[in-house]
């Protein structure tokens, strides 16, 4: 199901006098946040639904947008499609006859939301290495600013997947008030040993590559090569062996590998391919401020508690709809159980669906028809 969207909006708070102020103590003179809706508002402003994208999506979830010129030339044939296409729009699971969607942009993102490729009005030149640390609790922040903007006192849901279903449960227990339905999908409560050294594979790659300055490489050539590896370090996770093989068998792209290596299988070649169309689209100081807010989440921490139960006791009117995969490896079924089990604990009203994939972790992306009916349910049915 297509939406048709009205394209890449800019909403722009803070100023010298009122600085956005970050977790890390620094600040920001302001934030511009990157945003698109769906659907319409209605009278009562109680329909609206906030979309928190994954690692390197971006606001455009669904419709197409050929041109976003905040984004330059990072707008790649690869984003014109929204990334949730198939789940926002008219009788699709998000149902735009009747919800108002909003999808924006994470801060420190690359897609027109505050970054570091922006210009530092201090200096008239891009952020890069200054740009501060940021925490998924200061780009849900940046989000809450913009439903606040839009006038929205109390959203229907939030739903998000992978590190946006920790967004989505971030806002959910640190802003009580202004969400109902939660809906994390494919995603956890903490940051396992496994992600960790994965996230940090992925750094090292980035900031070993030469190209990489400290960060200041703008205008330059930059770290292709060790954002291109970290996109291969990364992509594996999300797409399950049986996927990743068959998808191999119909993508042999390139014969030419890293430094004149010669790719000598199919699953090479899907993996370079992959990892060299990321670099087209993608930032790396961008990917760095998210892949190392996702090493440091820490819900309870943010939320100012000392337990994950104690992050739940606020949330006592809310209900959760928990989705896992049964094939993900990158969030494994373990992290939802534990999830329900707490919500369960704490006596949270929440249901949780196992959707039975052969794609992994990506089916949240891929597989609509899989999570449709239960979406549909839980955002339009009132339940108990």
């Amino acid at each position: 199901m297509e939406a048709t969207p009205i394209g890449t909006q800019l909403f722009t708070y803070g100023s010298a006098d009122a600085p956005v102020h970050l977790r890390s103590g620094a600040s920001l003179d302001s934030v511009t946040v990157a945003y698109e809706t769906y659907g319409t508002l209605n009278a009562a402003k109680d329909n609206a639904v906030l979309v928190f994208h994954a690692l390197t999506g971006s606001q455009h979830a669904a419709g197409i947008v050929t041109d976003v010129p905040a984004a330059g030339d990072r707008w790649t044939d690869d984003v014109h499609i929204g990334w949730w296409d198939g789940f926002i729009g008219p009788g699709a699971a998000i149902d735009t006859n009747e919800l108002f969607v909003i999808c924006a942009n994470f801060l420190g993102g690359c897609y027109g939301t505050t970054g570091p490729s922006s210009t530092n009005p201090a200096t008239g030149l891009a952020y890069g290495g200054s740009f501060p640390r940021v925490t998924f609790a200061d780009m849900v922040d940046t989000q809450v600013e913009v439903v606040r903007f839009l006038g929205i006192e109390q959203l229907r849901a939030v739903v998000g997947g992978s590190v946006g279903g920790f967004m989505a449960v971030s806002l959910a227990t640190r802003y009580p008030d202004l969400v109902d339905i939660v809906i994390p999908i494919a995603s956890g409560l903490r940051v396992t040993e496994l992600q960790t050294l994965h996230n940090f594979e992925q750094i090292a790659a980035i900031m070993s590559d030469p190209g990489f300055r400290g960060g200041d490489y703008y205008g330059q050539r930059g770290p292709i090569d060790g954002l291109r590896l970290a996109r291969m370090i990364s992509h594996k996770t999300f797409v399950s062996l049986d996927a990743l093989a068959d998808r191999a068998r119909s993508e042999v792209a390139s014969r030419s590998g890293p430094g004149g290596y010669a790719l000598g299988n199919s699953l090479e070649s899907y993996m370079w391919h992959q990892g060299s169309k990321f670099v087209e689209r993608f930032d790396a100081n961008s990917y760095l401020k998210i892949v190392e807010a996702w090493q440091s989440v820490d819900l309870t921490a943010e939320a100012g508690v000392d337990s994950h139960e104690d992050l739940f006791t606020r949330s006592g009117d809310q209900r959760y709809m928990v989705f896992s995969i049964d094939s993900d490896v990158c969030f494994y079924p373990e992290e939802q159980r534990n999830l329900s089990t707490t919500l369960k604990h704490v006596g949270i009203r929440h249901r949780h669906i196992t959707v039975h994939s052969d794609k992994g972790h990506d089916s949240f992306l891929t597989d609509p028809q899989l999570f449709a009916p239960h979406v549909r349910d839980t955002l339009l049915n009132p339940w108990t």
